[in-house]
């Protein structure tokens, strides 16, 4: 397999002062995957015009241990239609070559943070041979779980004063903050959400509650007072197993359990690690709310609101709250695959030590389930509520989820385990047993959103005495509608907030 690199990810990768610590992570997993690592001859003329000829002759030197494209593939019809369309100036030119390489079929993959990039491959429909750093790491480790030789600890809370402030991880937050440590040894009793990779740190989270009264005099446009969940500190280093929206979902959560108003980020978008981090959140709902002003010069505002609120178009921009005015759904899983694809979930029962999160769907609140119901009509925004399966004590709902969309009309093995792979509890050879399983009746995909894990989850025999359950040989097979009262009731059995309900 040939993986085309971008220039600035080469540049990056090559740069005397490590800036990104994700190209770091994407090159051990170029090497690992076998790809070959190609770079367009665009990139070495685009090298030649650095000013400094020592730097020069140093890059020209690192630059033998990639392949360079020997010959330039003639651009396409439907590409040049494209570029005709979105470029502008040399560099899109430039970056459109780069992408009718992938095109033209002589490199199998293109890597690159530009989002420009990514707009014309998906207007050429090659999206799904075009990457981001972190997309192409999610594909080799759900490709290749074999070579997955570290561990991923789940999150943990710890005191800002137990963690080494000389991990390389925060030598970004110095770069962009002239102050940042003095300020992190202030917070020395304060709590943020670590996760570690061999002792060294791959993800950082600090949120802070701010009353009405708190001064934003240095944000414009000005907030109006509410009460606040200010994300402090936010970074998550790309690793392919989606830490990023498993973060998010503690920022939700925080945001719930103390009753905010609307969630805020300030975050410069210098780097690449920040403008992908920028792009989460916009595609969970946060929106620009202007710009902070400071010594380390003007950063971004993003804000969520948090008020009780429905989408069911687009579910993302409302989460965590689900309608009970949609129609709602039991749906079974098997207890082998249920902790396996809800970790919050996991009961008491079950060990927490054997599901360590070191595999994308375990992270990811974007999930799959793969279902051969006879029902079949689900929408985006319905609900879901997860039942695990097993004896009449034993059976019990665990998990709410919002359906985001239906995958039905498959046409191939092929297509299945691409559109699963991410997502699903599910190695390749299961999901292709799963497609050939029956031919009369092949399964199809049901992309949900994970919302939230029952504190107290009521069994079969609780469900039968509600009324949800007719009886034992009622039991769910496949998606069962139940009405809005008796998910209610559900709710207030198992103790739920209820705030997360909008009638």
């Amino acid at each position: 397999m040939r993986a085309l690199l971008d220039t600035n990810i080469v540049i990056h990768r090559e740069a005397a002062t490590a800036v990104n610590q994700d190209i770091g992570t994407l090159f051990k997993w170029l090497d690992k995957a076998k790809y070959e690592k190609c770079v367009h001859p665009i990139t070495l003329e685009e090298f030649q015009k650095h000013e400094d000829k020592k730097k020069l002759s140093t890059l020209n030197i690192k630059l033998r241990s990639y392949s360079v494209l020997k010959t330039i593939a003639p651009l396409a019809d439907d590409v040049q239609a494209v570029s005709n369309q979105i470029d502008i100036n040399e560099n899109d030119i430039n970056d459109t070559r780069l992408l009718n390489e992938v095109f033209q079929g002589r490199v199998d993959i293109l890597i690159s943070e530009d989002k420009k990039i990514h707009t014309k491959a998906a207007r050429i429909g090659i999206q799904d041979r075009v990457y981001r750093i972190d997309g192409f790491l999610e594909k080799v480790v759900s490709e290749n779980p074999d070579l997955v030789n570290y561990n991923v600890l789940s999150v943990t809370k710890k005191h800002f004063g137990e963690i080494d402030l000389q991990d390389p991880f925060f030598d970004s937050f110095r770069r962009d903050y002239d102050e940042f440590d003095r300020w992190f040894n202030k917070k020395a009793d304060e709590i943020a959400y670590v996760s570690y990779n061999n002792d060294q740190i791959l993800s950082f989270l600090y949120v802070k509650v701010e009353d009405e009264a708190e001064n934003y005099a240095d944000i414009n446009p000005p907030f109006v007072p509410k009460r606040r969940l200010k994300i402090g500190t936010f970074k998550v280093v790309s690793n392919g197993v989606r830490l990023g929206e498993r973060f998010l979902k503690i920022i939700f959560d925080n945001a719930l359990q103390y009753r905010v108003d609307e969630i805020y980020v300030t975050i410069f978008d210098r780097s690449d690690e920040q403008k992908r981090l920028i792009e989460l959140l916009k595609e969970w709902g946060f929106t620009k709310h202007g710009y902070k002003s400071s010594n380390n010069g003007r950063e971004l505002v993003l804000v969520r609101d948090f008020l009780p609120s429905f989408s069911p178009e687009n579910p993302k921009v409302t989460y965590p709250y689900v309608s009970a005015d949609r129609q709602i759904y039991l749906c079974p899983i098997y207890p082998e695959y249920h902790t396996e694809l809800f970790p919050d979930s996991i009961l008491t029962t079950e060990s927490p030590l054997e599901f360590q999160e070191n595999h994308p769907h375990r992270n990811a609140l974007s999930k799959v389930y793969i279902s051969r119901s006879i029902n079949r009509n689900l929408v985006s925004g319905d609900v879901i509520v997860f039942y695990r399966t097993g004896s009449y004590y034993k059976s019990v709902v665990t998990t709410i989820g919002i359906v985001e969309s239906i995958v039905d009309g498959i046409r191939s093995e092929d297509e299945f385990v691409l559109k699963c792979r991410k997502r699903s509890v599910f190695s390749d050879e299961e999901l292709k047993r799963h497609w050939n399983k029956n031919r009369k009746n092949r399964p199809f995909i049901v992309n949900f959103l994970y919302v939230y894990s029952f504190p107290k989850r009521p069994n079969l025999a609780k469900l039968i005495d509600l009324g949800v359950v007719a009886s034992v040989d009622s039991a769910p097979r496949g998606f069962v509608p139940i009405s809005k009262e008796q998910f209610k009731l559900i709710i207030k059995e198992s103790r739920s907030n209820e705030g997360i309900i909008v009638d």
